[in-house]
């Protein structure tokens, strides 16, 4: 199949106003999947050029990563001007070319929106910096003189997101130390002050820049840390609901009411997407009322270790959050910063938690591989939609980079003993047997005179076995296990959005019925188990074994209603 082809006419593209409750999306790290000019960096026109291949794998909608300038100190989480593209990536020209591009295949496009805080590099910042103390610019964001005799100290004891502090002073024109500002992550990205009209008006402009370019849906980063306590006060031992300085303040929801306004304002479906880490299911599900945010990322399914009474639990804990709201839940394996699947269940501890990466962990690939392929099918059968990270369609392992080319701010800040998040980052492997293996353009050099670039992160020599045109031509890849999958999704009614039961089990299994004809099961177990009365097999993550489901499977039934 060739990466390219000719468009699609849109047909219910422009007319399903619930496209996004059962849509398959596909996240695209602009400066790691397609490079287009031999520079070694992902950028827009490389995108473009592979929209004929996620048109070919199934997907109903793309979404960026932050394409905005930045220096990225955070992987472009620190944003200096939303209204632009990073010259590395392209232009807003290229920008509307590939959403427009994009929708002419059916497939729409979701943008990243960074609200908690900008880049210090932002015009605003900049601007507060150069107002000093007690002036309308600073009022933007979270400045504030510190504790002790001299103000020494910092405002408060609040830990980073990122670990460490979430203070930096300032130093004066004079030179002598100044106030303090807040950054709940990197001091490169100082946190906004959402108590301010401004900060709201901005924000809200910025959606509309985007809609009015034909963008279908936002997702928000750090959903629920925009509101702050003005009385800074220490996070308490047990914070009850909403008592908590920075995470899931109650007025927050006023913010998301207003955009929801914006986006229904708008022809057709605009979707928000929040990205919202609150292990109340209640206070989670407050997010997705009719008057917020469409969907909210399910973290709590990808975190899971590999077993079945985890998984369900999962499964049972997110369908119930959803239901008081009537929203379709998420279901997702990986993104940009969690351990690939296919490294991640080949180990003994199968769960995530950003506190336990460490360098040399010991990975049964084989094993991960396998579960992986599982787990995609089982993920793929859950009611809602479905993200899928870029590269997890090829089955790519994380990469365990030499530390003197990490960029991740994770990294630096543990004090080296966390690898960080750049192992899911590498660029993609497109074709060959050598890298750049097809990222970048052959014999393309960014400027006549000078060598090809390396990819901006180095890709393993092994990965040529594992190019989209090597698993094209494998029938057992992982490539063709997604494109099937996607493929049967769609042409089958009872899957995506709408109702799943429970069926009986023995330990160690899950299967469960969607709608009257279709079923999944899946095999945690270490014995092959025997198959629910079907009429046929639609797909299968592995190959039966004497008529039985192996263990580390998953199959899809089709069963007569």
């Amino acid at each position: 199949m060739p990466l390219t082809d000719t468009p699609a006419a849109p047909t219910a593209f422009t007319r399903d106003p619930l496209w996004w409750r059962s849509a398959v999306i596909y996240q695209v790290y602009v400066r790691s999947f397609a490079d287009s000019d031999g520079d070694g960096t992902g950028d827009l026109r490389g995108v473009r050029s592979r929209l004929g291949y996620l048109q070919e794998l199934g997907v109903d909608a793309l979404w960026f990563n932050p394409w905005y300038p930045s220096p990225l100190a955070d992987g472009g989480y620190d944003v200096a001007d939303y209204r632009g593209i990073h010259p590395a990536f392209g232009t807003l020209a290229d920008a509307e070319e590939l959403i427009a591009e994009a929708a002419a295949r059916g497939i729409r496009t979701i943008i990243d929106v960074v609200p908690n805080h900008v880049s210090s590099e932002h015009r605003w910042f900049r601007e507060a910096l150069a107002a000093g103390p007690g002036s309308p610019e600073r009022e933007r964001f979270w400045f504030h003189p510190g504790k002790g005799p001299n103000g020494d100290e910092m405002p408060t004891n609040w830990v980073s997101n990122f670990q460490g502090d979430t203070w930096t002073r300032t130093t004066n024109p004079d030179g002598t130390p100044g106030e303090w500002y807040l950054h709940l992550f990197a001091p490169e990205q100082p946190d906004l002050n959402w108590n301010h009209p401004e900060v709201r008006a901005e924000h809200e402009d910025i959606l509309r820049f985007w809609f009015d370019r034909g963008v279908a849906g936002v997702r928000i980063d750090s959903a629920g840390l925009l509101i702050k306590d003005p009385a800074l006060p220490e996070v308490p031992a047990e914070p009850g609901p909403g008592e908590h300085p920075t995470e899931d303040r109650d007025e927050v929801h006023e913010v998301y009411r207003a955009w929801r306004r914006v986006a229904d304002s708008y022809e057709g479906t605009r979707v928000l997407v929040g990205e919202v880490w609150v292990p109340d299911a209640s206070r989670f599900a407050a997010y997705l009322r009719p008057d917020e945010m469409h969907t909210a990322f399910n973290f709590d399914f990808m975190t899971r270790p590999w077993r079945a009474d985890e998984l369900r639990a999962s499964i049972d804990l997110m369908l119930a959050a959803h239901a008081p709201v009537g929203a379709p839940s998420t279901w997702v394996l990986s993104n940009h910063d969690v351990t690939r699947p296919v490294t991640r269940y080949g180990r003994d501890d199968s769960g995530f938690a950003f506190a336990k990466k460490r360098f040399g962990t010991p990975t049964d690939l084989e094993l991960g591989t396998r579960r992986a392929r599982a787990a995609a099918l089982l993920a793929a059968a859950l009611p809602g939609s479905l993200y899928v990270y870029q590269g997890d369609e090829l089955g790519l392992p994380e990469v365990e980079l030499p530390r003197e080319v990490l960029e991740d701010p994770m990294h630096f800040r543990s004090g080296g003993v966390d690898p960080g998040r750049d192992g899911c980052r590498v660029p993609l492997p497109w074709r060959g047997t050598a890298t750049p293996f097809g990222f970048s353009p052959d014999g393309v050099r960014p400027v006549a005179s000078a060598a090809p670039a390396a990819p901006w992160l180095p890709q393993p020599a092994e990965w040529a076995a594992l190019t989209v045109q090597a698993q094209e031509a494998d029938p057992g890849s992982m490539l063709w296990l997604y494109r099937q999958a996607l493929r049967i999704r769609k042409r089958e009614r009872s899957l995506g959005d709408g109702p799943m039961t429970w069926m009986p089990s023995e330990p160690g299994v899950l299967a469960f019925s969607r709608g009257d004809d279709v079923v999944c099961v899946t095999n945690l177990g270490e014995e092959p188990i025997a198959l629910p009365e079907h009429d046929r097999i639609l797909l299968s993550s592995a190959p039966l074994v004497g008529g039985l489901l192996a263990h580390d499977s998953t199959a899809w039934l089709h069963r007569t209603a």
